[in-house]
């Protein structure tokens, strides 16, 4: 697979399923969402449905799900504004036009006076005839200004009127769900390819190895190590690498008959350490099964959590420095040389870079989900909100630091990849 396409297809994926998450929640709580983007920057192509619009941006670098409340989007009227005003039957506006002169049928004029457009929902002003009246507003009213729409916002459909525990949902099922499209691309692998069961099923003998020298052949199946029993691979190849030179005795099956050996593991020196080797090689049999597919999928993502987990240990104690770390165009090599390997492999690293997105989200670092899901629980203890100015400042600086920390290590890629 070409690798442009296959890095667009999977990140792209990863960045649908996570706002997809906050979607879903946002809706089911009821907040209305104004938009769903894929990508930064300017919009390439975006449909309308319903009150959502939904785009397809230029730059491939994330995405976001925009709430009504959430960014300050409300209408303010102040008094001395002229509006056009379009009524339904019901004598309700459902439409106020801003910067409008030009008398159009149906469309009354107003010099507003007071407006309340999230709770009380009404708009009241001077008419041409220099009356001072008052309109109500319908939910679904829609203020156009220089000819977009907009879709008034009433207070109980904005993200900061729900519960803490619904906005706290709202932000943490965007990570949530790359969690479950990570489980979901083991579960599928597991399927088609099979559960590896990991056997000490011998698939191949090296010539002048210790292994052959001892008669051990391919399909031997190691049942135990002088009393020690062998269940796994694992457990075979550890107990082979910390005996170099050490006689051991062998018992393996072949063609139901046990046989025992002895083999005397050869030392190699690797990167300062010393290790045992018979010269044996492994391939993992597979065996298809859906009940273990799902097990298989649930841990796979378990165990590349906690592997991620430990490297940002490692990050923090300084066991490794930034240089280390990858951006996108890391992330676009990686890519490239995964893709070699063949199609699970890259099923594999999707499921891989799924978890670490979610991850990387949750860290409690401003304009992150993490770092939200922090204020809410500063709410929590306080029994009240952060101020919300004082937190849109914080979550401000925070996009500006992100901003410098994915300059530094998208420099480092290219230095790393192109020089």
């Amino acid at each position: 697979m070409d690798t442009t396409i296959a890095f667009i297809l999977i990140f792209g994926s990863l960045v649908f399923f996570h706002e997809l998450g906050h979607f879903i929640f946002a809706k089911r709580a009821g907040i209305m969402v104004r938009e769903f983007a894929v990508g930064f920057g300017p919009k390439i192509v975006g449909i309308t449905k319903g009150e959502t619009l939904y785009t397809l941006r230029l730059l491939p670098l994330g995405g976001y799900v925009r709430m009504a409340g959430e960014d300050m989007d409300s209408v303010e009227l102040q008094p001395g504004f002229r509006v056009g005003l379009v009524l339904n039957s019901k004598e309700q506006v459902i439409k106020i036009v801003l910067n409008q002169n030009k008398q159009q049928q149906d469309m009354l004029f107003l010099e507003t006076e007071r407006a309340d457009l999230e709770k009380g929902l009404w708009i009241e002003g001077y008419d041409e005839e220099e009356r001072l009246v008052r309109y109500s507003v319908s939910r679904k009213a829609v203020i156009t200004e220089n000819g977009k729409d907009t879709l008034i916002a009433p207070y109980d459909r904005q993200f900061n009127s729900k519960s803490l525990v619904k906005r706290a949902m709202t932000i943490f099922a965007g990570p949530l769900f790359n969690f479950i499209l990570a489980f979901f691309i083991f579960l599928t692998i597991g399927l088609i390819q099979g559960i590896p069961t990991y056997e000490p099923i011998i698939t191949g003998v090296n010539e002048d190895s210790p292994a052959l020298e001892a008669g051990m052949q391919k399909g031997d199946l190691v049942t135990k190590i002088g009393e020690e029993k062998i269940a796994t691979w694992q457990e075979l190849a550890s107990k082979i690498q910390a005996s170099a030179e050490q006689p051991l005795t062998f018992e393996f099956v072949r063609d139901g008959e046990v046989i025992q050996s002895s083999i005397t593991p050869k030392a190699i020196e690797q990167n300062g350490e010393t290790f045992g080797q018979i010269g044996v090689l492994y391939e993992s049999p597979v065996e298809k099964n859906p009940l273990k597919a799902v097990a298989y999928g649930a841990e796979q993502t378990v165990t590349w959590m906690v592997k991620i987990f430990e490297l940002l240990g490692m990050l923090i104690t300084g066991q490794f420095t930034i240089d280390a770390l990858s951006g996108p165009v890391g992330i676009y090599k990686a890519t490239e040389e995964v893709a070699q390997y063949g199609i699970f492999n890259l099923m594999n690293w999707a499921a891989i870079l799924s978890i670490n997105l979610g991850i990387m989200n949750l860290l409690p670092l401003p304009a992150l989900d993490g770092g939200r899901l922090l204020f809410f629980l500063f709410e929590a203890i306080r029994g009240r909100p952060v101020d919300r100015q004082k937190e849109g400042m914080v979550h401000f600086v925070g996009i500006m630091l992100l901003m410098v920390l994915m300059v530094v290590v998208t420099w480092n890629d290219i230095q790393r990849f192109f020089f």
